[in-house]
């Protein structure tokens, strides 16, 4: 009988990882790459922004010879490369490098590829989690936050972003899973086990080389140990022991970390970060709320009609309170139980301190992150471990039709149902959207000009060519022109470029930092072309861009 239940249990983790594998492997080509994908792309394919084609005219057609993978590379040659063309640290890069280079050729399929070791990593996260949870809880529990990571719809689109998250997601996991154990060393087998220090340590020096935030999480479970163990000092037999065991940790991780400072410093004052906004009085609270919501539930909200819009909204919230209001309820009860109490205070203690530096981000250096939810990952395992916990009680309220976890699973699957569809989470600046709307009449040949003023507005012309390149059934023409010290320059260049062979042309001019007004009625194309502006067909998707109609070519 004993054999049958522990059967049972793990077949029912495997369908948990299988769920989460499935939604996680489900359409990774379906979405466009966004910005930061493709330059998640150039370093990973060892690539820099050199071998990019600025201020000359290429066919779209030809990135496929761009987006392939350089052999002879080394992680020091990507951490270079990172060093100099981003603000993130370079292990992610390197493994990502060593990983096409594992599945190369990469093919017509190489979106698909350099999104699935995100998604595995995603994979990673479900089985460390429920780890987590059942040394913290139970095995019950731990199979709960396998289902809660597998079916969250934030956890899912953070698998399907070529981006370095899931990776550090993970790290974290496995991190608090190491604090689970030294917190539990502690209070119950009164032991200090080395290679628990050991495994937490390393884990920590990989996580702060893959992303600059996760040093948010180690001082989060620094605070948290210092809090355990100040707050029960007199019933620890081995305090001495313990304190000297976190200092070794902590100078092992600080001394390891000691070469990525310089970086740091010149990281922080680029102006790839000056993107975040500054906070808008309370607006930054009212966004992390709606990000937890995000957490557990996902309808169309966004590119849809108001009703449609108003409904799912409304449906969203009402979820999340009802779902919010059952862990709330759950908290108290294993705050309250002896055999729960530590393990809940540790992840509540780790959450709030997470939280806590945030705002301290946002507020200090008015840098608004909450716009982002991506970088809740930061504190995203341990809430996923609460919730799980808190589903798991019996002790909770009851609804009257349908069993609470079955119910928040099921808005789980159709949430990430929503997500691998590109309903919710649409990537930032919609390359999709864009390219449908300057293709709008295909029989027409097209030329996107792309001001560039930083390798980020490179990285996003990249990505609306790579649309482009995906709706156009002839050709279509690119170019980036340099737009220092102003946009001036680019309408003096585009005056210089070679002439088009076509007797007709719709110019789609993208113009980063400039508005509607900046665009002129008339502009000269290749010296001696008059494009007119056609004012219906202006947009703006963060940044504008305009249709110029040329015409009288050769004549």
């Amino acid at each position: 009988m004993k054999n049958r239940i522990v059967y049972l249990h793990y077949l029912t983790l495997v369908g948990a990882i299988a769920l989460g594998s499935f939604l996680r492997f489900s359409h990774l080509g379906l979405k466009p790459l966004w910005m930061d994908e493709v330059i998640t792309a150039i370093f990973s394919l060892g690539k820099s922004y050199n071998d990019v084609p600025l201020n000359v005219v290429f066919p779209v057609r030809s990135l496929v010879d761009f987006f392939t993978y350089r052999y002879g590379n080394n992680c020091s040659l990507i951490a270079a490369t990172v060093a100099q063309h981003s603000t993130h640290p370079p292990l992610f890069f390197c493994w990502m490098y060593a990983w096409l280079g594992w599945l190369s050729p990469l093919g017509e399929n190489w979106v698909v590829k350099l999104r699935s070791l995100p998604a595995l990593f995603g994979v990673g996260a479900i089985v460390a989690i429920y780890f987590l949870n059942r040394i913290a809880f139970s095995p019950s529990s731990g199979l709960m936050a396998a289902y809660v990571m597998a079916v969250s719809p934030f956890a899912v689109y953070l698998s399907q972003e070529a981006r370095h998250y899931t990776l550090p997601m993970l790290l974290i996991t496995l991190s608090l899973l190491g604090l689970m154990q030294i917190q539990q060393d502690i209070f119950s087998v009164k032991v200090v086990r080395v290679w628990v220090w050991v495994a937490w340590t390393i884990i920590n020096s990989i996580g702060l080389y893959v992303h600059y935030f996760f040093v948010l999480a180690l001082v989060a479970e620094i605070i948290t140990l210092f809090l355990l163990i100040t707050s029960h000092h007199s019933i620890i037999a081995n305090i001495r022991q313990i304190v000297k065991a976190l200092v070794l940790s902590i100078s092992v991780v600080v001394i390891s970390f000691l070469p990525l400072l310089p970086e740091i410093f010149h990281h922080y004052h680029r102006s790839e970060t000056d993107w975040f906004s500054s906070p808008n009085g309370i607006i930054p609270f009212f966004q992390t709320f709606i990000n937890w919501v995000l957490m557990v539930v996902a309808f169309p909200v966004e590119n849809q009609s108001l009703p449609i819009m108003i409904i799912s909204g409304f449906l969203m919230i009402v979820f999340g309170i009802w779902v919010g209001y059952l862990v709330f309820k759950a908290l108290k009860i294993l705050l309250s139980e002896p055999s729960t109490n530590l393990a809940t205070f540790t992840l509540l203690s780790f959450s709030a301190c997470v939280l806590f530096e945030l705002f301290a981000i946002i507020y200090l250096f008015s840098k608004d992150i909450t716009v982002a939810p991506r970088y809740n990952f930061i504190y995203y395992p341990s809430f996923c471990a609460l919730i799980a916990a808190s589903l798991n009680q019996k002790k909770h309220s009851k609804l009257t039709v349908i069993n609470p976890k079955s119910f928040f699973l099921l808005v789980g699957i159709f949430s990430c149902i929503c997500v691998i569809s590109n309903s919710v989470f649409l990537k930032p600046f919609q390359p999709e959207k864009v390219a449908a709307r300057m293709n709008f009449e295909p029989s027409v040949p097209l030329m996107m000009v792309m001001g560039y003023s930083s390798y980020q507005d490179v990285a996003l012309g990249l990505s609306f060519a790579l649309a482009l390149k995906q709706v156009r059934h002839d050709s279509a023409d690119f170019v980036f022109l340099d737009q220092h010290p102003d946009f001036s320059s680019v309408w003096k260049k585009l005056s210089q470029l070679p002439p088009p062979t076509t007797s007709k042309l719709n110019l789609w001019v993208v113009g980063p930092g400039i508005i509607q007004h900046d665009y002129p009625q008339q502009i000269v194309l290749s010296r001696n072309i008059n494009c007119n502006i056609d004012p219906k067909y202006h947009y703006r998707i963060g940044i504008p861009y305009q249709l110029y109609r040329c015409g009288n070519i050769g004549n």
